[in-house]
């Protein structure tokens, strides 16, 4: 078995393939490897700060690579696409998860940013707009062998512009992309509402999970052609919006079924019917799930599969997991730094704010492939409940296994003993 250190860096080697010259790729590793390690603001000087003076290059090398090099972020995420894919191992549909999320980037001169609904600190009532870059992300779920809440790990991204493709149709571009990587693979793409148009755009070897409208104009099958003359119906008889055909049923009229949610079980009501969202989906019919709180405490929310042989209780539980991308989100904002770097020419933005996803997926994979099913965690006195690690677990050792990997090799032939290393790897391991 390799020592962890060496997998982590064959996982950035395997990124080879997206660079034109061999010299980009080692400076890639190194700005990646030092964006681990730092945990400071994560400009790009702050990152070469931390990187080993005997090898580093001077900074606007590394500012060129995100910049302007001649290399493809699109290829880099097909590599960790690829070790992520891997580590599902599943022979059923692939589950991904899509969604858009606005990085903060201040100044009229960011190359790629706009004035954006900000969907954080906007509420029902009152819209909020920031100005920023504003991404879709397509994730892989993963479900860790420990247990607990799905993980999403971003294989794929876009900035959306103003003047560019909406976001439906740049999701549609990368699971084109998608399907190509993946030849014999089929999906099941999960987003919420703004993403259900993707089930009338016939995408390939794709089903699509989404969350319908409370008043979607729903229709029953078209009929069978009558053999008059004239064009035979589209559509059948029209019926009930969700929102009244659920306020009509009875919690005896649901099924009570128990689901995966967020990692956890769940009982909820739920009642399904196979319709016609002819706006959505004009050629195929869907199965509407309406999902009830037995409580009584939440309202009733409405989803839908274009695949009508899902039964309801996988449609609610693939749904449910959609969480894992927004911690995705707020993790690489928050834990990453992906809203740091001080980029604002070409494509710099773009890729700085690329590479914040790429390098939390491939934090996830090193962590996952290293750490087993029983994985070494600390927990806090203030959290004394914890159960499974985090991103800043799987971040933190990361951190000891290059930092005792560095200090090792630059104290050899010296009297540093293990307890002195060991002090040393936990101070610096600290993730802030």
């Amino acid at each position: 078995m390799s020592r962890p250190g060496l997998a982590w860096k064959t996982l950035l080697g395997s990124v080879e393939d997206a660079f034109v010259c061999s010299s980009s790729v080692v400076l890639f590793c190194e700005l990646m490897s030092a964006w681990v390690l730092t945990t400071a603001r994560r400009t790009i000087c702050q990152m070469v700060a931390v990187m080993d003076p005997a090898t580093r290059r001077a900074h606007d090398a590394y500012h060129r690579l995100v910049r302007e090099s001649a290399w493809s972020l699109d290829q880099a995420f097909v590599a960790v696409c690829r070790l992520v894919v891997r580590l599902v191992a599943t022979e059923g549909r692939l589950v991904l998860y899509l969604d858009d999320t606005l990085f903060h980037r201040n100044g009229p001169k960011v190359e790629g940013a706009g004035v954006f609904r900000d969907a954080v600190r906007s509420t029902k009532r009152q819209v909020v707009y920031a100005r920023g870059l504003n991404l879709v992300v397509i994730g892989v779920r993963v479900d860790p062998p420990w247990g607990g809440m799905p993980l999403c790990l971003p294989v794929a991204v876009r900035l959306h512009e103003k003047d560019g493709p909406t976001m439906p149709e740049l999701a549609a571009q990368m699971m084109a992309e998608l399907a190509v990587c993946l030849p014999e693979a089929s999906f099941v793409l999960c987003g919420d509402g703004a993403y259900a148009t993707l089930a009338g755009t016939g995408l390939e070897r794709t089903m699509v999970v989404s969350r319908m409208r409370r008043d979607a104009a729903l229709f029953g099958p078209p009929p069978e052609r009558s053999g008059k003359a004239g064009r035979p119906r589209k559509r059948g008889e029209r019926l009930d919006i969700p929102a009244k055909a659920s306020g009509r049923l009875k919690d005896k009229d649901f099924e009570k079924v128990e689901c995966e949610w967020r990692g956890r079980k769940a009982t909820k009501l739920m009642w399904s019917q196979e319709v016609l969202w002819y706006r959505v989906n004009p050629d195929a019919m869907v199965r509407l799930v309406v999902v009830r709180d037995p409580t009584g405490h939440e309202p009733d929310d409405y989803f839908f599969s274009s695949d009508v042989s899902m039964s309801p209780t996988e449609i609610v539980s693939v749904y449910a997991g959609r969480w894992g991308v927004e911690i995705s989100f707020r993790d690489a904002k928050q834990l990453v730094g992906g809203q740091e770097p001080q980029s604002w020419k070409h494509v710099g933005p773009k890729r700085a704010a690329g590479l914040s996803f790429w390098l939390y997926s491939a934090v996830w994979v090193w962590y996952l492939q290293t750490s087993g099913d029983r994985p070494s965690f600390t927990v806090q006195p203030w959290y004394p409940d914890k159960t499974t690690p985090s991103f800043t677990d799987a971040m933190a050792e990361l951190r000891r296994t290059l930092w005792r990997e560095r200090i090792s090799s630059a104290s050899a032939g010296t009297s540093l003993g293990d307890e002195t290393l060991t002090i040393l790897v936990e101070a610096l391991a600290v993730a802030a």
